[in-house]
């Protein structure tokens, strides 16, 4: 009977201390979710994506602010409600306490609205660019060091009219927030410096047949702003090839990113000297980005670019806002949303700190598309524009009376 006691005193003081161990391995572990659109129309985009966030995990050895970091992945489609299902996944069943992501710009408006519901989780921006997101009820524990569409245009109207020459331009762009962010920005400044935009259409996310679009496209126009991103801004250049079409692009800037650049075709060739604007630059010519390209190309990831697309730079900037963050709190999340609202983050682009919505406010890249020696594409920097704000250097009066970009605002025909 004694010998009974003694064992089973040694079962439960086992059990105990398993407990202790298994209790002590959860407060040493953070659960971070990634979400990122894998399937549909922007695969690409968001593998790009993944591979950014991927980056600034090894560079911190998965571990931040004395925790070591469980990656805990999930895709979406690009489409709103993918992504919020994902989400709720994500938070309610793996039980993540940060979530990074999404990728899409209305995604970012739907994850927007779901992270109001999760107080307690953090909720940090993957590459999402829609201006809603934080310009519009924001959500008090969504981040977004990244910057959005309208934002990444700064600079282009005004080069292209002033520069280029173009005075009558067409629009082909998707049918969603981002692209109606990116041609409220281009325009913006376009308008001002005297240019019309003639026509604007308008595609569903995913569209693989061009024909009508290209079919309609005015013939009295010096150029065509292009805002279609992946497999999209793949299918129109290559049939607006087989066209015939000859008039010259203005670039989107997911039109002109890498994951479009990289594409074969002999249009693509004539995409040299297409102007564009956004958050990176391939070649610009900075000890830190040219320390976050190598690593990338260090890093050896499957199917990667010779330099990091902007999708891989929106998910490392803002991964990387996360886990030094997290350092400078130890590790403790309910101090994070305080310290990451607060902070200034050092990027490959230079430093970026949050505005009172929680949006970034950075450099932004005039670029022009040129060919290296190896007849690769890639994006030339032209210029840099520091400090770029939400209201594109507008009064937040001045801003809120233009309203929203929209299918139809602005205008200037």
């Amino acid at each position: 009977m004694k010998s009974t006691k003694i064992c089973f005193s040694g079962t439960i003081l086992a059990l105990a201390l398993a407990s202790i161990g298994t209790a002590a391995h959860a407060q040493d572990t953070l659960k971070i979710g990634v979400l990122a659109t894998l399937e549909g129309a922007l695969t690409v985009p968001g593998q790009d994506g993944m591979r950014g966030m991927e980056l600034a995990m090894r560079q911190h050895n998965f571990t931040a602010g004395g925790k070591k970091i469980e990656v805990i992945r999930a895709s979406s489609t690009g489409q709103p409600d993918t992504a919020v299902n994902a989400a709720r996944k994500l938070v309610e069943q793996d039980n993540v306490s940060i979530l990074i992501g999404p990728l899409s710009g209305s995604e970012g408006i739907a994850i927007k609205d779901y992270a109001k519901t999760q107080p307690n989780v953090i909720f940090v921006n993957g590459s999402s660019a829609a201006q809603e997101t934080t310009l519009k009820d924001p959500a008090s524990n969504f981040y977004r060091f990244s910057t959005d569409g309208a934002q990444w245009s700064a600079g282009l109207g005004t080069y292209v009219y002033n520069e280029k020459g173009y005075k009558n331009v067409a629009v082909v762009a998707e049918d969603y927030s981002f692209p109606y962010a990116q041609v409220q920005g281009f325009m913006i400044e376009y308008c001002k410096a005297g240019g019309k935009v003639t026509d604007k259409q308008w595609v569903p996310l995913g569209t693989k047949d061009y024909s009508s679009v290209i079919a309609k496209l005015p013939s009295n126009i010096d150029a065509i702003y292009v805002a279609l991103g992946g497999a999209d801004a793949v299918n129109f250049l290559s049939q607006y090839e087989q066209s015939g079409g000859d008039k010259p692009f203005i670039g989107g800037s997911i039109t002109v990113d890498q994951t479009v650049l990289s594409y074969k075709g002999k249009r693509r060739d004539s995409l040299v000297g297409t102007p564009a604007a956004g958050p990176t630059a391939d070649n610009w010519d900075n000890p830190d980005w040219n320390k976050f390209v190598q690593a990338y190309r260090d890093a050896k990831f499957d199917n990667a670019y010779a330099t990091p697309g902007l999708f891989a730079h929106a998910y490392y900037v803002n991964t990387k806002a996360v886990l030094d963050g997290l350092d400078a709190v130890n590790g403790e999340v309910s101090k994070l949303g305080q310290q990451l609202a607060t902070m200034s983050v050092e990027t490959p682009t230079g430093p970026v700190k949050l505005d009172a919505n929680r949006n970034g406010v950075a450099n932004i890249f005039l670029t022009e598309v040129a060919k290296d020696d190896s007849g690769a594409l890639y994006n030339r920097v032209v210029k840099v524009t520091p400090n770029v704000t939400q209201t594109l250097g507008l009064s937040k009066e001045e801003f809120a009376k233009m309203g929203f970009g929209t299918r139809d605002n602005p205008e200037c025909k």
